[in-house]
């Protein structure tokens, strides 16, 4: 990560998760009672065997939209809806007795699939199904010794591309749309690093992702050291270059699985996941020593040097809850402070006055 925004897997795999799940729980229900209604039609038509299964099909659909708000992992339920349902469609174009516009179910496809899978599975599981009834619509229906004929498969095939040309050009643009609102709702717009609010996500995600595994991280609370003196003295131009310099700085020694947020004004934050409590302060210090030791230049090799302090508190030996771990991380800090700023504090609590004489 390294704070920079990552590709969006919902972007990529379709809409946003809550909106997949509640379109998921809409089309459970619908086809559960379009299932229904086709049940007492074949019962009518003396095909109590089929509809018995719809019923049951449907009766499961429904159950499913009803627990849907509980599942964790949506893509298994999304493939066990489709491919059931579209091998179904293929095989309603096999009953002998199929009418020839069961046919047109085919459409559905690339909309299903590009909407709940995105633009590249929805293509991939799309292209064989269509494909498919195409073959099987020139076998049972086409006449391609006649005009006539022709006109019909070519309205048919035209019309199935134009749908899935639409549908992948619909779905590349919205979720490059939703790649960039997300991307602006959760950066900060000056460094490009996560705002405050993304990052306490990714925070209490790291506490709860500890607690399933038991894999340790450090939580890094820093402060740019007399920024406000930068800003007096160079103006607030070279004030906004410190802390995008800060940033590029501190990237270039992070792991991709690190995270680093501003939290506000010249305060920032860092996540280092799965590491211990040594591995984290002695990351932290290298950090402290190359940014005290990669000056800022600018314009006629101007230079300015910019220095940081660093709290650092180690989940789970320093605390358990996201709250008491930020007031340690906070703590060290001001102690960081205290001590003379550029350093990087990991241990003890609260400042005692006794400690200031």
């Amino acid at each position: 990560m390294n704070g920079k925004f990552p590709l969006d897997e919902a972007a990529g795999n379709g809409l946003g998760e809550q909106a997949r799940r509640s379109l998921l729980q809409l089309i459970f229900v619908s086809t559960g009672v379009l299932l229904w209604g086709f049940a007492w039609l074949q019962f009518d038509n003396n095909n109590a065997l089929l509809a018995s299964l719809e019923i049951a099909v449907g009766a499961l659909l429904v159950w499913a939209a009803w627990h849907m708000r509980q599942v964790r992992w949506l893509t298994p339920w999304i493939y066990a809806y489709l491919l059931p349902t579209f091998c179904f469609q293929i095989y309603i174009m096999l009953m002998p007795a199929a009418s020839m516009t069961a046919f047109v179910w085919i459409y559905m496809v690339p909309m299903l699939a590009y909407l709940l899978l995105g633009r590249k599975a929805g293509l991939l599981l799309s292209l064989p199904f269509m494909l498919l009834a195409v073959v099987l619509y020139v076998i049972r229906y086409a006449d391609l010794q006649t005009a006539h004929g022709l006109i019909d498969l070519g309205n048919a095939v035209i019309c199935g591309l134009m749908i899935l040309l639409f549908v992948h050009f619909y779905e590349v643009r919205r979720a490059n749309a939703q790649q960039t609102l997300e991307r602006l709702a959760e950066t900060d717009a000056l460094t490009g690093v996560y705002n405050r609010g993304r990052f306490q996500q990714l925070f209490e995600q790291c506490i709860e992702q500890g607690q399933r595994s038991g894999d340790g991280f450090a939580l890094v609370l820093l402060d740019v050291d007399h920024f406000k003196q930068v800003n007096d003295g160079w103006g607030h131009e070279v004030g906004d270059r410190a802390l995008r310099h800060l940033c590029k700085v501190l990237q270039r020694r992070l792991r991709k699985t690190d995270v680093i947020g501003r939290l506000g004004g010249e305060e920032f934050g860092l996540l280092l996941r799965s590491t211990d409590a040594q591995a984290a302060e002695q990351l932290v210090q290298t950090l402290c020593s190359q940014l005290q030791q990669t000056p800022l230049t600018w314009g006629d090799k101007q230079e300015l040097r910019i220095t940081a302090t660093f709290g650092v508190a180690h989940w789970p030996s320093d605390a358990l809850d996201a709250e008491s771990l930020y007031r340690r991380a906070d703590q060290r800090l001001y102690r960081g402070k205290a001590y003379g700023r550029n350093r990087v504090i990991s241990q003890g609590g609260p400042l005692q006055i006794s400690e200031l004489g």
